[in-house]
């Protein structure tokens, strides 16, 4: 980790290849006047809208939309099996069976899905009007980089893993108060560096209904990736006539909650950073093909008991798509199961990342790897 100074409050990295657009929003973080301590930037980071991905900002008193960002809940869902090893048949059988159980992309189920938590949902206009297509939505991938894995891990078994979260609620949600916000910091004539970073007082009325809205959106996507976990675990089962009795390890990496740090209670923000408190499970994943993590949190103050929410991008996907190539990408994906068949498939290929082993040496005071993860199957969104 080190301590950049020369903004209003301290700068700290855990990481040296910070990409100079990220570097500038960080800076952006440390001079907004109500920053508490400093902004932690983790190993996985690199440019966003407004805050960087891979940022964590606590704030007094208010709430900043772009710092939590647009998949609001957006997280990761695992589930050891109780299988040793499987032979390349039966994954694609699996494989095959997963994408007619779970949309993906832009596709969404026929029939609307049943979750209690719709009949919970607060009278937010915004909430109301997505409702009846979020009925559809439950249970689906989205597209991005979100993705479904086959892996075996470690401690010698194979693990399901996916990665997904709230699909529109999120982004619908994350529009209408981000633009709140703007207008509002308009009027007040805030001194913001830029209008990305535009923010609700907690306790204002848009405040206190962003953080109602987000909390939804939460459960949604919770509820989302354990309706998926539900049926591929479904079809593992059917498939290889295991059982599988272990809980699932469900958690966000796209959030805002009140949290105690320093002897004050303060809003965390994190955008692609994942809860690394003592003795917290997490999921850290790598890039298509390359190795996840199953984590213990240290909690490390100096982080805000935070940690990277995957490898982190190292280009763009216009970038990918025009430097990389199918049969280099191909290669280096050699006994995986994969998706990449086409130029259009390259935003989300390995050499669009950051090196994932490299990414978890530079959280060693923040994490504990419990169990590595190798990739045998992937579905991409």
């Amino acid at each position: 980790m080190r301590v950049e100074t020369t903004e209003k409050v301290p700068i700290k990295l855990w990481l040296d290849d910070i990409e100079d657009g990220a570097m500038q929003q960080a800076r952006d973080l440390a001079n907004l006047p109500f920053v508490h301590k400093w902004v932690a930037i983790m190993p996985d980071s690199h440019q966003g809208y407004g805050m960087p991905i891979g940022g964590v900002l606590a704030t007094k008193g208010v709430v900043i939309p772009n710092a939590v960002g647009v998949d609001i809940g957006c997280g990761m869902c695992a589930l050891r099996t109780p299988v040793e090893s499987i032979d390349t048949y039966a994954l694609k059988e699996i494989m095959s069976d997963i994408r007619k159980v779970v949309p993906v992309g832009f596709a969404h189920h026929k029939e609307p899905r049943t979750w209690t938590g719709f009949s919970a949902a607060p009278n937010i206009p915004i909430i109301q009007n997505e409702l009846e297509a979020a009925r559809y939505q439950l249970g689906t991938l989205g597209g991005g980089n979100h993705f479904i894995e086959i892996q075996h891990g470690s401690d010698g078994y194979v693990w399901l893993m996916l990665h997904s979260g709230s699909r529109n609620f999120g982004y619908k949600i994350a529009k209408t108060y981000h633009e709140k916000a703007i207008k509002l910091c308009d009027q007040w004539y805030s001194n913001v560096p830029n209008k990305d970073l535009s923010f609700l007082p907690a306790d204002s009325a848009e405040g206190c209904e962003y953080v109602d809205a987000m909390r939804f959106a939460l459960d949604f996507a919770r509820a989302n990736r354990y309706e998926m976990m539900r049926q591929i675990a479904y079809v593992f089962e059917y498939r290889t006539g295991a059982k599988i009795d272990e809980e699932i390890i469900n958690i966000h990496h796209n959030y805002v909650a009140i949290e105690h740090h320093y002897g004050e209670n303060v809003w965390v923000h994190r955008k692609g950073a994942t809860l690394a408190r003592e003795g917290t499970t997490g999921i850290v994943p790598g890039s298509q093909g390359t190795k996840s993590y199953i984590v213990k949190g240290l909690g490390n103050p100096e982080s805000f008991m935070s940690c990277s929410h995957g490898a982190g991008r190292r280009m763009g996907r216009k970038e990918a798509r025009r430097t990389l190539t199918v049969e280099g990408e191909t290669q280096k994906l050699a006994g995986v199961i994969h998706s990449i068949r086409s130029e259009k498939d390259l935003d989300e290929a390995p050499g669009a990342y950051k090196d994932i082993s490299e990414v978890m040496a530079n959280q060693r005071d923040l994490v504990d790897i419990e169990i590595e993860l190798t990739p045998l199957a992937v579905i991409k969104g």
